[in-house]
């Protein structure tokens, strides 16, 4: 998170020290577990006591103006560098639709409410290096996406032209049809069945299937966990370097710090034998 200015007020920096210390952190973190807990429960609002329930929303309510309040210090803390950071503007977003008025038109985005509970993605730093790592590892995942995509769709058409024209299944009679049964096969749910209904009329079925589970299941869905495995290794390293460096830095301060007390001590030092000169001279 930047921080504050050298040229701020002094009530600007006592700002900045009340919600950058832990102890305001940690109560936003069980506000919002919190808060993700109430929700849950209101979805049973009908069920539970009317006192109940005005207890929850009014909890709910004050809870959405803690956040606002957060956010509103942090706005007038660090300005526009606020908005330089993708995690502020994430809570900004979902502060902002925790707003909308329940009776509202857009009363079904006042469930998005519960995404204040993704904040804690980077409240707790464990979780935010895993998060971090994982959206770096987007870019790779994409083209793996692309490849997956593109041998789907080719999959697809080929089961349609293949096996539309089964009695016992009606699976593959459409492009739709056979695009929602091939991903119930890379899902690995069912698709023995689906393989077994056509045999009798399609004897050459296995040899479509079990390519396609052995090229899309074992093959390029193993790349992802391969690219994010690699990622999170990244992301740890990246750690390591860091705590090494602050390790470093912290090492050379105490050193500088040394090295200045040893300088004075040896100005001093001399100060007292200039002084005893002076007065065995005199």
């Amino acid at each position: 998170m930047p921080r504050a200015t050298l040229d701020e007020t002094t009530y600007n920096s006592a700002a900045e020290r009340f919600i950058e210390r832990p102890v305001v952190r940690d109560a936003i973190m069980v506000l919002i577990i919190a808060n993700a807990l109430v929700l849950g429960v209101l979805t049973y609002a009908e069920q539970l006591p009317d006192w109940l329930v005005a207890a929850l929303n009014f909890f709910d309510s004050a809870v959405t103006a803690i956040f606002v309040a957060e956010i509103l210090i942090k706005l007038y803390v660090y300005r526009l560098q606020f908005f330089k950071l993708g995690w502020n503007w994430f809570d900004f977003i979902v502060i902002t639709v925790s707003l909308i008025p329940g009776g509202s038109p857009f009363t079904v985005l006042r469930a998005l409410r519960v995404l204040r509970l993704l904040r804690l993605l980077h409240l707790i730093p464990t979780m935010k290096r895993i998060t971090e790592a994982l959206l770096t590892a987007l870019p790779g995942m994409g083209a793996i996406l692309a490849i997956l995509g593109l041998v789907f769709y080719v999959s697809i058409v080929m089961a349609t032209y293949l096996f539309s024209g089964s009695q016992n299944t009606e699976n593959f009679a459409t492009l739709t049809a056979s695009a929602l049964t091939m991903f119930e096969v890379l899902t690995m749910e069912g698709w023995n069945g689906h393989m077994r209904d056509l045999l009798d009329e399609y004897p050459f079925a296995w040899a479509f299937f079990i390519p396609f589970i052995l090229f899309t299941v074992w093959a390029i869905l193993n790349l992802f966990t391969a690219v994010i495995v690699d990622s999170l290794q990244d992301s740890a390293l990246e750690t390591v370097l860091e705590k090494e460096q602050q390790m470093d830095a912290e090492l050379e301060k105490h050193e500088e710090k040394r090295h200045r007390e040893l300088m004075a001590l040896i100005a001093e030092m001399r100060a007292e034998i200039r002084e005893l000169k002076e007065k065995s001279g005199g």
